[in-house]
């Protein structure tokens, strides 16, 4: 929000300095951003005379010029403007002067031949507009030598402010003066508008086809208007705060946008097809081309203004081109209108359209203040432009916008941390424009004023004849509801205490620590949120390098890897193949690996910790650790590179899980993985025989084809948000046995059909007081062997607790071992 400091003066009746005004600013909640003083960037530019003006001697499109800046020498200008003439007064830049329009620094220097020892200059150059079809033409009384920014009055500070979102009022200079006012900087300045007397019927009406298209829109007609420049003052004001002057009329509306907080539209009345405009939603087809050169199609949810002829505006967002004003408009017909702030604040963002008249209407205008708008927009486009009034035209109502809020005292002190006295905090408020309706000892109930729709709930101010708002996208209907009717009586507490607090200036409230909950820090993560920086540091230092890709892909990549639903179906893709959020990360892993190998890098490993997509709910964003490895695994001095292979991937899921916690006994494996791996090379480690935890293996050649990448590759996905939780328990004294180990080694032949982990778990179970370890360590097939046998080498670990195992103890655990094996899986002991 920008505004000049004479122009807050316009409302503000004050005589404190421009520093005191920045500060209480700051103090009152409305942060200063920052502070441009225009003078400072343009002190260096006089005043000239253009002496002479003849044509260039070697260019056709120069002119050579005679100018005095009233230093007494004549000075050489090359210039290429069209409108350099003799006798005119212009604006000159010398050497060493830093012109910010083209952000350089001038030098003098030749131009064809010919000297040119300072520069004219263009709006546009001094940063002071667009305009760049010409040097600054001033009028003859301009004095030549002085400065050309004192001359021209932009001694004016231009202040600019945040405004936070609940602030509606804030976005108006009279509001940033009201604020002011009360915190004690000045007199706000009345303001009533002056009623104009009617000359004419109105040549159009209004009529609001859906009530949840507009709750109340007034418009008047003024005939015989001459549309040219707006007044200088005007275009200073405009430009000052980064707006383009247009013409008059559309200046008006500009003007009172940021003066008064309140859009406006004019229509040119010549232009309107029929009698009627019409506030209601879009419809199917609807297309109108906008101010702004863009052409929009509103939907049904959006607020569209049309004539017979069909949509002339977006409502309260952008205008039309077709209806707008021009050099030729002789009637103009005012727009004064209030709509739902949500409907407005979501047409806007559905359309991507960023306008001062949408930052306004989505925080709430003021809904009372309707007509005096109306007249005032009436008599100063009458002021600038001639003509006479029409009637008014009116449909809808002025909302029930009134309502109370009570504030108890002990608030003060016990929520806000001050030691504000009631009398003060109750003079603030009034201050504020709120009317004490009750008051005791204990507490003050206050009538909202109507300008400040963030109070005691803003939505309430916009009910008007049981019309229904609009509701975010999934809000809750009771909160809807609720928020419809007004806030509680807390929240608009709330309200007024922060307002209190507000004047009392910010920085005067005193910091307090908050209270320490525990001696010791609690943790700042918990189990599961430590699992993604445990698989993090786990997967860098077995070599793989983190990548960060899209959650989304191709939608035929995804359907490579699994289902691909139009819920998880993206609408607005920030390209078109990036259309479908990913099942897994392994499906943009491997993309990133191909880009690798299209480079020269066939040998990657890549890891990313990110969300696999099932649904389109929090539910089905699963937690994901998954990595790619492709090509052959790096040279190494005491193995050589092979092509990588399943158990590389087995490898590093198997380490992520141990890391986390997993017990390894409790993992089991299946071949059951999904469709992309390659079936017989690949697997899913699980808890117990249910729950998966992990998937693993090469990728179906199928997959790399259709990506065009060369094999071998491998994946894993470890599935975090299925690691169960681990047991709290309290801490044991370490497990160190008196007794050594006993270990053997078993060979079983057995079909080449059976999971090897049938056989670990075969062992496991035989005596579990005593076998404490069961692992494999070789697995032989050849042409000794049976055919359709294999042979499976384990080796079986045997701990004793109380004593030394005896020859026979040993043998007879290690025959239970066999027995159970032959039992469960069919194999035999190799002799």
């Amino acid at each position: 929000m920008k505004f000049t400091l004479s122009w807050l003066r316009d409302h503000l009746d004050t005589d404190a300095p421009l520093d005191r005004i920045l500060a209480a600013l700051n103090t009152i909640g409305l942060e200063v951003e920052g502070v441009e003083d225009r003078a400072a960037a343009l002190a260096p530019f006089r005043i000239a005379y253009v002496v002479e003006a003849v044509q260039h001697p070697n260019a056709d499109r120069l002119r050579a010029l005679k100018v005095d800046i009233g230093d007494g020498t004549i000075r050489s200008v090359v210039c290429g403007a069209p409108n350099a003439r003799t006798g005119m007064k212009a604006v000159a830049a010398l050497p060493g002067s830093f012109v910010p329009g083209t952000g350089i620094t001038l030098k003098a220097g030749e131009i064809r031949g010919v000297k040119s020892e300072a520069m004219l200059l263009s709006s546009r150059e001094m940063g002071l507009g667009d305009d760049h079809s010409g040097i600054v033409d001033l009028p003859e009384d301009a004095p030549v030598g002085a400065s050309y920014a004192e001359w021209a009055g932009m001694g004016d500070p231009v202040i600019e402010i945040s405004v936070t979102p609940n602030r509606g009022d804030a976005l108006a200079i009279r509001g940033v003066a009201r604020d002011l006012a009360a915190a004690g900087v000045g007199t706000l300045k009345p303001w009533n508008p002056e009623p104009v007397a009617p000359a004419y019927p109105t040549p159009l009406e209004w009529a609001i086809d859906d009530p949840r298209a507009c709750i109340q829109v007034l418009g008047r007609a003024v005939r015989g208007v001459t549309n040219g420049p707006s007044p200088q003052w005007m275009q200073d004001r405009l430009t000052a705060i980064g707006l383009r002057p247009i013409n008059a009329l559309v200046d008006v509306t500009n003007f009172f946008t940021f003066d008064l907080g309140r859009p406006l539209h004019v229509f040119d009345v010549a232009k309107v097809r029929g009698k009627t405009l019409t506030m209601r939603l879009g419809r199917e087809g609807d297309e109108y081309l906008a101010l702004n050169g863009k052409t929009y199609r509103p939907t049904p949810e959006d607020i569209v203004i049309a004539d017979e002829a069909g949509v002339e505006s977006l409502a309260a967002i952008v205008g039309g081109e077709t209806t707008g004003c021009d050099a030729a408009t002789r009637e103009v017909f005012i727009e004064c209108a209030l709509f739902d702030p949500v409907r407005i604040a979501l047409t806007g963002r559905r359309h991507q359209v960023h306008s001062d008249a949408r930052a306004r209407n989505e925080r709430g205008l003021d809904p009372a203040a309707q007509r005096a708008m109306l007249e005032a927009a009436t008599r100063m486009v009458m002021d600038l432009c001639g003509g006479e009034a029409s009637t008014l035209s009116e449909a809808g109502a002025e909302p029930a916008w009134r309502r109370e809020a009570t504030l108890r005292f002990e608030r003060i002190a016990g929520l806000g941390g001050s030691s504000i006295a009631p009398a003060k905090a109750v003079a603030s408020l009034e201050a504020l424009g709120f009317g004490v309706t009750a008051r005791d000892d204990a507490s003050v109930t206050v009538s909202v004023p109507s300008w400040r729709n963030d109070v005691a709930s803003s939505r309430s101010a916009y009910r008007a004849g049981g019309t229904e708002l609009a509701q975010e996208p999934g809000l809750d209907p009771a909160r809807a509801a609720a928020a419809a009717e007004g806030a509680d009586a807390v929240e608009a507490e709330c309200d007024l205490l922060e307002e209190v607090l507000r004047l009392e200036g910010l920085d005067a409230i005193p910091s307090v620590s908050l209270p320490v909950a525990s001696p010791l820090p609690l943790p700042a993560l918990t189990p599961r949120q430590s699992r993604a920086a445990l698989a993090r540091r786990l997967l860098a230092a077995r070599g793989l390098a983190e990548a960060v890709t899209y959650g989304f892909t191709a939608r035929a990549t995804a359907a490579l890897f699994g289902e691909v639903p139009e819920a998880l179906r993206v609408e607005n893709p920030i390209a078109a193949d990036l259309d479908q959020m990913r099942p897994t990360p392994v499906a943009t892993l491997l993309l990133a690996a191909g880009r690798n190998a299209a480079r020269g890098q066939a040998d990657v490993s890549l890891f990313e910790i990110g969300a696999s997509y099932a649904a389109p709910s929090p539910e089905g964003q699963l937690a994901t650790a998954a990595g790619v490895r492709t090509g052959r695994t790096p040279r190494h001095p005491l193995e050589p590179s092979r092509p990588v292979d399943a158990l590389d991937a087995k490898g590093d899921a198997l380490a992520v899980l141990l890391a986390l916690g997993v017990a390894p006994a409790a993992l089991t494996v299946t071949t059951d993985a999904p469709g992309f791996y390659h079936p017989g090379r690949s697997g899913v480690l699980r808890s117990g025989p249910k729950l998966p935890l992990a998937r693993f293996g090469e990728l179906h050649p199928r997959v790399l084809s259709a990506l065009g990448i060369d094999g071998p590759a491998v994946a894993f996905e470890v599935l975090l948000d299925s690691i169960p939780e681990p047991k709290r328990r309290r801490k044991a004294a370490p497990d160190l046995p008196a007794f050594q180990p006993v270990r053997r080694d078993l060979a079983f032949l057995v079909d080449a059909t059976v999971p090897a982990d049938n056989l670990l778990r075969a062992a496991r179970g035989a005596e579990r007081a005593l076998v404490t370890e069961v692992s494999l360590f070789d697995r032989y097939a050849g042409d000794r062997l049976p055919e359709g046998k294999v042979s499976l080498a384990l080796e079986v670990v045997l701990q004793p607790r109380e004593r030394t195992l005896t020859d026979a103890e040993i043998e007879a655990v290690i025959a239970k071992v066999v027995a159970a094996v032959t039992k469960a899986t069919g194999a035999t002991l190799r002799g």
